[in-house]
């Protein structure tokens, strides 16, 4: 069976880039190309705008490919932090500049791009040999009228990563399909067993999960629909999926289960470090950031056991911008980075759940297990789970902004100890603000 190596952070750049967004100018002699790339003297020049760690650069498939294309040169940035670089590609397709050829788009934008961006992405709709990928996923980075403005590379089924070595001092079982047994079917009984957790734990200082943000994302993202219907109109502040998330997760900050850490936030890296929290909530591609950051230390005491209910949390595209002066050549370069074969090793070397249904079937895929995480089969747990996600994913044009605004909307109960209704009253009038 595979057994994945280090995995390494997702929402951290493996290649420092030097000013995470600066403009590649005049690469391989394109002149005034507004994307950096170009064609001279018989070379073709690629330039890709990336975030976080999507796999395309930290395993060698760029290396790859221009060995098996003399001619071709890729010139790629990857930035850390999404929220800056999409800001600065809505910036960017505004000015019709200063743009790469290939650009990264995660599930959160998708929407927003295919309704407001449509004519600045090239279709892939008539490329050949795309009936690999998950039907749904390619239905989010479509237009009504039919255009696929990108080609899918990972997905982010759900599970729950926790300590083993916690589990035991608080009594609990630690063997992987007896913790699933014990919140089976209802994230509500997650929470339970995180009563039990801080009732009985006898290890010191340790909170049963890390932020409460987790927990509804995790629930919100178990529906077809979250903060919009299927018409395009706003319900985050009636759809009752969206209410029962906040209120369990309003629980669990009243209960004092959490660390108060939230993901990706200053202090969750230290958290890991230090082992001050149980369990996470963790789609597919969180497990390289937490490997990373918990540790060699931590090795072997963390554990991934199947997530109460099935969701998606997360994954991204790669578009080609509609006026790059080397459209043909970039949109080659995707299909072959989203083929199910690149797509197979991304998932073997750092851990990204294809968006391929063959990648998906693959022995490589199917077999993997993860050293770090106690020899855990992360091929069949994310696989199972990426088969109970909803084939019906309803995207909206501001869902990350609306994603991150509720995050911060629980940090009020969790850190400042707000009282639930306030706290709502306050993140639906943030929403209100951001996206009327």
């Amino acid at each position: 069976m595979g057994t994945l190596g280090s995995l390494r952070g997702r929402a951290v750049a493996a290649v420092a880039a030097v000013g995470a967004l600066t403009l590649l100018a005049g690469c391989g002699g394109s002149g005034d190309s507004a994307t950096g790339g170009g064609k001279k003297d018989g070379k073709v020049t690629i330039t890709m705008g990336m975030y976080g760690v999507m796999g395309i650069k930290e395993t060698g498939l760029l290396e790859q490919y221009e060995k098996e294309n003399p001619g071709v040169e890729i010139k790629a940035e990857v930035a850390g932090d999404e929220q800056t670089y999409y800001t600065a590609l809505q910036t960017r397709l505004a000015a019709g500049k200063g743009l790469k050829d290939i650009q990264g788009i995660e599930i959160g934008r998708a929407k927003e791009i295919t309704e407001t961006q449509a004519d600045k992405f090239a279709d892939f709709s008539g490329v050949a040999g795309l009936d690999h990928f998950l039907p749904w996923k390619e239905s989010q980075i479509s237009t009504g009228d039919g255009k696929v403005l990108g080609l899918g590379t990972d997905i982010g089924p759900m599970a729950v990563c926790y300590r083993k070595d916690y589990f035991e001092q608080a009594g609990l079982p630690t063997d992987r399909e007896k913790v699933a047994e014990l919140w089976a079917g209802d994230w509500s009984k997650y929470v339970e067993v995180g009563r039990t957790f801080k009732k009985d734990f006898k290890g010191g200082r340790v909170s049963y999960m890390d932020a409460v943000s987790g927990l509804f994302n995790a629930m919100v993202y178990g529906y077809p629909e979250q903060y919009y219907d299927d018409k395009g109109e706003l319900i985050y502040d009636k759809n009752p999926a969206v209410k029962e998330a906040w209120n369990l997760a309003a629980d669990a900050a009243e209960d004092g289960l959490s660390a108060k850490l939230r993901q990706f936030q200053p202090g969750w890296d230290p958290g890991l470090a230090n082992g001050t929290f149980a369990t996470a909530v963790c789609p597919a591609w969180m497990l390289s950031h937490i490997s990373e950051k918990a540790g060699a230390a931590n090795k072997g005491k963390w554990d991934v056991a199947k997530a109460p209910k099935g969701a998606n949390w997360g994954g991204s595209f790669l578009g080609v911008v509609e006026q790059s002066p080397v459209k043909e050549e970039a949109k080659k370069l995707v299909a072959w980075l989203t083929a199910p074969e690149q797509q197979t090793h991304i998932f073997t070397k750092i851990g990204n759940i294809p968006s391929s249904r063959t990648a998906l079937e693959s022995a490589a895929v199917k077999n993997a297990r993860s050293a770090y995480f106690s020899d855990a089969p992360i091929g069949q747990i994310f696989g199972a789970a990426a088969k109970e996600i909803p084939d019906k994913q309803v995207l909206g044009r501001k869902d990350g902004t609306i994603k991150d605004t509720f995050s911060q909307g629980l940090s009020l109960i969790e850190q400042q100890g707000t009282a639930r209704d306030k706290a709502w009253s306050t993140t639906t009038g943030r929403i209100e603000k951001a996206v009327r």
